[in-house]
């Protein structure tokens, strides 16, 4: 019997065999031996892998068992194929689902622009809107405007601009009802200025942006009625606060004006104050009467158009052109062009330190006065040298007439004679007017005239630069004193114009052309022409 080789101490046992690919390979198991085969002592036997044993499945690439089942139970694949064509199912039908609705769907037609909704409350956004309507035109500075007062063949349109700002009204007024308020208007709060011209158009226009420097007349009319009755409305659509909005405001319906979309509103109005009449104006107006106007108010709070009724009951509608914003310029007599007023720099200091001296030295001037309160018109003289002026006035209402003034320091003496050919007063002076007792300044002209006479030093800080301007083609400074007076002051330091702000709010004006003068009534001394040129 041959011998059988058995592995010792020193030499290892024989390795198992390699594990084949695939699944289904068990490792070989010790004292069993193959089927038909005689056990060998000491050695393993491998298992038979056909006998109680599932065939080994053939060779497959690795995958994931995840996705493929692979390492699932033999019952496992089939249900998790089932249930991914479910799920492949349910988003087919979700997606055919939607694509038949986005097929099917069609936009909700927009809200009418133009329609007669029911009245109805304000909602949150809306009472914010008309609570800073007033807010939204003050920031807004300014606006055009086309006011209708009245209706049908008594109607009188006013054309022009409203600054919330500064404040001031421009205005051409015209219509069939315009009557004697033809013509041009600039208001304040307090003034309003009128330059009547009755050949005008009937239809109004915008007016000149620099507006005319002549035939200004203060216009003092009761309130509440035409034309201070439509400046203090347009004047008053403009606040530095909110107006909260009150239960009784109403929204009405949506409309477009000049293509904007905007709610028409129905709220009392602060500037309109109490009607008379009792009922809101325009076609649109249903139902029984209702004293509160309407406002045609847009997304930012801006209002672009206004129905109702001015404090006498007349009916009023007023447009506004949001876009139409220039910069107006109020005629001399309000003040002129706006200026930044600032503190005296040490040369305009220096001119208006030096400023009486400078006069004495020019002996006199050519004066012309402008007083639009009473539309008063003068020409004279004015000698510093001599303390004296004389001067002849003629009243716009009274041409057939004029009034010789002859002023010094403290005094002045009046005569009225029959209106002469030339607007100077006569040389000599009448005997009348020499021998006339003097008294205390008492209007307007006599008092610019006494502050023209006296010509004091100012200290600087009673003083600020309001603003450069122009007068008689010489560049002047504009310098105000103690808010009441303004020398118009030259680089050379001698005065073009001085004028002085009034009670009713107008400057009165007195034209300086400084140079020889005549022996005047009442001078101290007699001031002798002179040729040289200054």
């Amino acid at each position: 019997m041959p011998a059988v080789d058995h592995p010792t101490a020193t030499e290892p046992a024989a390795r198992p065999p390699a594990r084949g690919p695939g699944r289904g390979h068990h490792r070989a198991r010790t004292g069993t031996t193959t089927s038909g085969s005689t056990p060998t002592p000491g050695r393993r036997r491998r298992l038979d892998p056909t006998v109680g044993r599932r065939p080994a499945a053939p060779f497959e690439p690795p995958g994931d068992p995840e996705l493929d089942g692979t390492g699932d139970p033999p019952e496992q694949p089939t249900r998790r194929r089932a249930l991914l064509v479910a799920l492949a199912a349910a988003a087919t039908a979700s997606a055919a689902a939607l694509v038949a609705g986005l097929l099917s769907w069609s936009p909700e037609p927009p809200e009418p622009v133009e329609s007669t909704g029911t009245a109805r409350p304000l909602t949150a956004a809306e009472a914010d809107r008309l609570a800073a309507l007033r807010v939204t035109n003050q920031r807004d500075v300014r606006a055009g405007v086309r006011v209708t007062v009245g209706e049908g063949g008594g109607r009188t349109e006013l054309v022009g601009w409203v600054d919330w700002a500064r404040p001031l009204v421009y205005l051409d007024v015209g219509g069939p009802g315009a009557g004697a308020e033809r013509g041009l208007v600039q208001a304040t709060p307090s003034t309003l200025l009128v330059r009547p011209d009755p050949a005008a158009t009937a239809t109004p226009a915008p007016p000149p942006l620099v507006p005319p420097d002549d035939r200004w007349r203060l216009r003092e009319l009761p309130a509440g009625r035409g034309l201070p009755a439509v400046r203090d409305l347009l004047l008053g659509l403009g606040a530095d606060r909110v107006d909260p909005a009150g239960p009784e405001a109403r929204w009405l319906r949506r409309e477009t004006v000049d293509g904007v979309p905007v709610d028409v509103l129905q709220a009392p109005l602060a500037p309109l104050g109490p009607t008379a009449h009792g009922s809101t104006p325009g076609p649109a107006t249903t139902g029984p009467p209702d004293p509160q106007p309407q406002l045609w108010v847009d997304r930012d709070a801006r209002l672009h158009r206004l129905a109702g009724w001015l404090p006498d009951g007349t009916p009023v509608t007023v447009e506004l052109a949001r876009a139409d914003r220039p910069t107006l310029r109020p005629v001399d007599a309000l003040g002129g062009r706006p200026g930044l007023p600032r503190a005296l720099s040490d040369a305009e200091a220096d001119r208006l330190a030096r400023l009486p001296a400078r006069l004495r030295a020019a002996g006199g001037a050519t004066l012309t006065v402008t007083e639009p309160s009473a539309g008063l018109r003068g020409t004279g003289w004015l000698s510093w040298a001599g303390s004296a002026a004389y001067l002849s006035v003629v009243a716009g209402d009274d041409p057939g007439r004029r009034t010789l003034v002859r002023a010094r320091p403290g005094s002045v003496a009046r005569l009225v004679v029959p209106a002469g050919a030339a607007p100077a007063p006569p040389l000599p002076a009448p005997a009348g007017l020499v021998r006339a007792a003097g008294r205390p300044p008492g209007d307007d002209v006599e008092r610019l005239l006494d502050a023209a006479l006296r010509a004091g030093a100012v200290p600087a800080t009673a003083a600020v630069r309001i603003r450069a301007d122009r007068v008689a083609n010489r560049t002047v400074d504009v310098i105000e004193v103690r808010g009441t007076l303004r020398w118009w002051v030259d680089r050379g330091g001698l005065a073009r114009r001085l004028e002085l702000r009034t009670g009713r709010g107008v400057w009165v004006q007195l034209e300086l052309s400084p140079g020889p003068v005549p022996a005047l009534p009442g001078a101290e001394r007699m001031v002798r022409p002179s040729t040289r040129r200054r």
